[in-house]
């Protein structure tokens, strides 16, 4: 029998990295060690490492015409990304995110310009059937409507055998107050620093505590923190750590948290034990953060 896929939900964009030896200097004229176009966004991140790491995955999301949306269109087909449910709007156009790549220091800054494309709806994924699908990861985007999405899988739930159900994942990484009623819903929820730094907490330990109460019972919290790893807390109320894994050399970390998560998600979809997953994500997202792009890391 075919594996069934993993469907992650949100963003693709271009992505124009500008790698500099040095982070540059307000007004000034600077020479790039490289330049390169990438597929970003991160549902489209999750997606592609999902693949590297050798899941069936499917992206929904919404996507424009023309050259910038042909490139990522053709990445996506590359690492062999279904993309059955995205959703083309001819009248609008692709975000595109310019990044400085520091390579002194693995930092980047990114620059986003968004666009006239609309986020997907649970009208939208109401086409999807969810019977092709193990786990579904939505990146918190227009939660209102995610919120739907998630609903109607919990519906569906009910009418399944355990071994049908799918298991669901939310992302809540930016710091704007509609995403923060995901934290209700998903079976794994992902917490950024960000975030659990708007809610007074500064360690992932503090943030997983003190957060956990918001989601639903029965669901896990995870919380990655850069260099200092990440932890988590399952139905158990037991608190997990994993230590990161830092490269000998850090040269790239966008996307490091997509990796982490996708890692994890996989880990976890195979029934893995949560330390277990959690040491999974912070090894891949360490090897990540020291290569360019995603290739590198398996």
């Amino acid at each position: 029998m075919e594996e069934k896929r993993i469907l992650c939900i949100g963003l693709v964009c271009l992505d124009i990295i500008s790698v500099v030896d040095s982070y540059p200097e307000e007004d000034s004229d600077t020479r790039c060690l490289s330049q390169r176009w990438q597929r970003g966004g991160n549902a489209s991140n999750t997606c592609t490492v999902l693949a590297l790491l050798g899941a069936p995955c499917a992206f929904m999301g919404s996507l424009a015409p023309g050259h910038a949306a042909n490139f990522v269109r053709d990445d996506f087909r590359r690492y062999e990304v279904d993309l059955t449910h995205v959703a083309l709007h001819l009248a609008c156009s692709l975000p595109i995110s310019t990044v400085i790549s520091n390579w002194a220091t693995g930092t980047r800054t990114i620059l986003h310009a968004a666009s006239n494309l609309p986020d997907v709806t649970a009208a939208d994924f109401e086409k999807v059937d969810l019977s092709q699908y193990k786990w579904i990861h939505w990146e918190g985007r227009n939660a209102s409507e995610q919120v739907k999405m998630l609903q109607r899988v919990e519906k569906y739930n009910q009418s399944c055998p355990p071994s049908e159900r799918v298991t669901t994942s939310v992302e809540v990484e930016k710091t704007r107050p509609e995403l923060y009623q995901l934290f209700c819903y998903g079976d794994v929820v992902f917490v950024s620093k960000d975030v659990a730094k708007t809610f007074g907490f500064y360690s992932a330990p503090e943030a997983v505590k003190g957060l956990y109460r918001r989601l639903k019972p029965g669901a896990t919290l995870i919380c990655a923190w850069a260099e200092y790893g990440a932890d988590a807390m399952g139905p158990d109320k037991l608190l997990v750590h994993s230590d990161a894994f830092s490269p000998e050399t850090v040269v790239d970390t966008l996307g490091a948290g997509d990796t982490f998560n996708a890692a994890v998600i996989l880990a976890l979809s195979k029934g893995n034990t949560l330390p277990a997953a959690l040491t999974y994500g912070c090894q891949v997202a360490g090897r990540k953060c020291g290569v360019h792009g995603y290739d590198g890391i398996v």
